[in-house]
């Protein structure tokens, strides 16, 4: 019987969101759209210049993202990071435990070192360009795995950002291996063109052998395959992993079950800001998939999941959004069980 729904493995980064026009990105010489991997040096300077600027803060890293969805869902997630002995790394280990994600903070003493942060700025158009600054979450080692809690979860998820680390890639190649001896299937995230792109090394490592489930946009299914076209790139994906889904924007996702493709509606609303989407939408994914929902259904609360996210400021569901979020997976479970009555 398993405990967990989730294990994640992933960058601990309190996330700074920062509201900013495209003229001014473009002045602080912030590439849109993409993750760029800072020093502490240049986090300090884009911090000055935005000073007043600050909208909020939040406990995330792409996987914890994803972990908290599936906490706020009603699900059990568990969550190996790591983060400094500082006033950041506090404020981390505090958010993400009243979000109900269990993890190896709680056990692990923490050394001196500076918790990764990442600046998320925020456009008009609603895109989100993110700044990071790893800090000591580069040295992600294998000590901070739990092997007794993944041999009691469904699924192990691994963020693609963690290939730009060496460190980070051999763990979590280690638990990856560990994973499939303990017969738990392994879901991944490309995360971000700029992984695919300058961190195509770490990648292929993670991904070698492929993976259960894989979760990725357009524009890095593209770029990782080296096709021109959807179609093409989905033969390819065929290749290294059993299930995937891409996401397409407003053209909403199209889902590959190991046998059939699914085309997943997108759902019209007036988006103020992206981060974090693709982590929910992998978090409501794998919750419904783990409450015995299929694909289709899986795939529908994870679109609804993420409409509602963009509509608002932060990573992560607000309390109303939540409410509603919650109602869509009763509606999807009552068809689903009426069909098979």
């Amino acid at each position: 019987m398993t405990d967990f729904h989730v294990y994640g493995l992933g960058n601990a980064l309190v996330d700074i969101e920062i509201e900013i026009d495209i003229e001014e990105l473009s002045h602080l010489g912030v590439e849109k759209g993409i993750m760029t991997l800072i020093d502490e040096a240049r986090h300090h300077e884009l911090l000055n210049k935005v000073q007043g600027k600050q909208h909020q803060r939040a406990c995330g890293g792409s996987a914890a993202n994803t972990t908290i969805a599936v906490a706020q869902l009603g699900g059990n997630s568990f969550y190996s990071c790591r983060i400094g002995n500082d006033e950041t790394g506090d404020f981390y280990y505090t958010d993400l435990h009243n979000e109900g994600v269990m993890t190896n903070l709680a056990n692990t003493s923490r050394e001196e070192g500076i918790t990764g942060k990442c600046l998320v700025m925020i456009t008009p158009d609603a895109d989100r360009s993110m700044n990071t600054f790893l800090g000591i979450t580069s040295e992600l080692t294998e000590s901070l795995l739990d092997y007794e809690v993944l041999a009691k979860s469904q699924y192990l998820y691994i963020e693609g950002y963690l290939a730009a680390s060496p460190t980070a890639v051999d763990t979590s190649v280690k638990a990856i291996n560990k994973a499939r001896e303990l017969s738990v299937p392994v879901a991944f995230s490309l995360s971000d063109t700029s992984m695919v792109q300058f961190c195509r090394e770490g990648i292929d490592a993670l991904l070698e052998g492929g993976v259960d489930l894989l979760f990725c946009n357009e524009a890095e299914a593209l770029a990782y395959t080296g096709s021109e076209t959807i179609s093409e790139a989905c033969e390819a994906l065929k290749k290294i992993a059993k299930q995937f889904v891409i996401t397409l924007g407003a053209k909403g996702s199209l889902a590959f079950d190991g046998n059939d493709y699914h085309d997943i509606k997108a759902y019209k609303v007036e988006a103020i800001d992206t981060n974090g989407a693709g982590d929910l939408f992998a978090g409501a994914f794998l919750f419904s998939l783990t409450h015995g929902l299929p694909v289709t259904s899986a795939g529908a609360i994870a679109s609804f999941a993420s409409a509602k996210l963009v509509t608002s400021f932060g990573p992560r569901l607000n309390q109303q959004h939540l409410i509603e979020v919650r109602a869509e997976v009763r509606a999807e479970v009552n068809k689903y069980v009426g069909k098979n009555d």
